[in-house]
C-alpha cells in the first residue's frame, strides 16, 4: 500500500511538471503567433500575454503566471476524469454474479473476494474498497443490515474523498482571479507614478505619457478579464469531472447493492 501511495503522488509530481511544461509551450507559440503587424493581433498580444509590458520584463508578466496556473489546473482536471473514466470501467470486469437467481452465503464468497482483491491491489477504485469490506463485514457477522449499513457509511466517505480531491482545484480557481486582481492594481499604480510628475496641461497632452499611461491602464483590466475567463472555464469544467466521478460513484454503489447486498442470506 505504501508503494502504491508512493508512485501515486510521484505520477501527480510527474503530471504536474508536463502541465507547467504545456502551459510554457503554449505561451510560447502565443508569444510567436501574436508578434505581428494589426490592431487586432496587438489587443490580443495584450490580454492574452502582456506582450508589449512596460511594467514587467517579458515574458515574466502576470498573464503569463496565469497561463501556467491555468494550464496545472487542466492537468488535474485531466487526471481526475480518467480516474472517474476508470472508476466507470471497473464495473463492467463482472466482479459479482449479475443474474437474476444466484443468492450468495457466506461460505461463497471467498472467490468473489479474491477476485476483487487481485483486481486492485492498492485500493485504488472505490467499487473494489466497497465489495472488500462488505465481503468481510458479511462473513465475520453473518448480518445482510450489517453489511448493508457498512456499505453506507463507506459510501458517505467516499464521497467526502471526492470533495477532499478537489481542494487543489479550488485553490486554484481562487488564485488565477487573485492573480488578475493584482496585476489590476499593479498597472494603475504604475498609471499613477507616469502621472506622477506632470505639472501643467502640455506634458499631460505628450503623446508618450498618454501612450504609456493606457499600455499600464491596459495591464490593470486585461488580467483581470483574463482571469475570469480563466477562472471560469475551470469551474465549468471542475463541475462537469466532478459530476462524472460523483456519477461512477453512485453506480457502483447501486452495482454494490444489486449484486452483493441483494444476492446475501444465511441458513438459520
Amino acid at each position: 500500500m505504501a508503494s502504491g501511495v508512493h508512485m501515486k503522488n510521484n505520477n501527480r509530481l510527474t503530471l504536474g511538471i508536463l502541465s507547467v511544461g504545456a502551459g510554457a509551450m503554449l505561451i510560447a507559440v502565443m508569444s510567436f503567433v501574436l508578434t505581428g503587424p494589426g490592431d487586432t493581433i496587438a489587443v490580443a498580444g495584450q490580454l492574452l500575454l502582456d506582450r508589449q509590458s512596460s511594467v514587467f520584463p517579458y515574458p515574466f508578466t502576470i498573464q503569463n503566471l496565469m497561463w501556467l496556473v491555468f494550464a496545472f489546473g487542466c492537468g488535474e482536471l485531466w487526471a481526475r476524469w480518467r480516474h472517474g473514466s476508470a472508476e466507470e470501467t471497473q464495473l463492467s470486469r463482472n466482479l459479482l454474479p449479475e443474474d437474476e437467481e444466484t443468492m450468495l452465503r457466506a461460505v461463497d464468497l471467498a472467490p468473489y473476494y479474491r477476485k476483487v482483491r487481485e483486481t486492485d491491489l492498492d485500493g485504488s477504485f472505490f467499487l473494489q474498497r466497497l465489495l472488500t469490506r462488505c465481503i468481510l463485514q458479511f462473513q465475520a457477522s453473518r448480518s445482510v443490515d450489517q453489511a448493508n449499513s457498512l456499505m453506507n457509511s463507506s459510501l458517505e466517505l467516499c464521497h467526502h474523498e471526492i470533495e477532499l480531491r478537489y481542494n487543489i482545484l479550488r485553490y486554484l480557481t481562487w488564485l488565477i482571479p487573485t492573480l488578475g486582481f493584482i496585476g489590476t492594481v499593479i498597472g494603475i499604480v504604475a498609471a499613477m507614478q507616469g502621472l506622477s510628475g506632470v505639472d501643467t496641461v502640455e506634458q499631460l497632452q505628450d503623446p508618450q505619457l498618454l501612450t504609456s499611461v493606457i499600455s499600464n491602464l491596459g495591464v490593470a483590466f486585461y488580467t483581470t478579464l483574463l482571469a475570469l475567463i480563466q477562472s471560469t472555464l475551470l469551474v465549468f469544467l471542475m463541475h462537469i469531472v466532478q459530476g462524472q466521478e460523483e456519477v461512477a460513484l453512485n453506480r457502483t454503489g447501486q452495482y454494490c447493492l444489486d449484486n452483493l447486498i441483494n444476492r446475501l442470506y444465511e441458513n438459520d
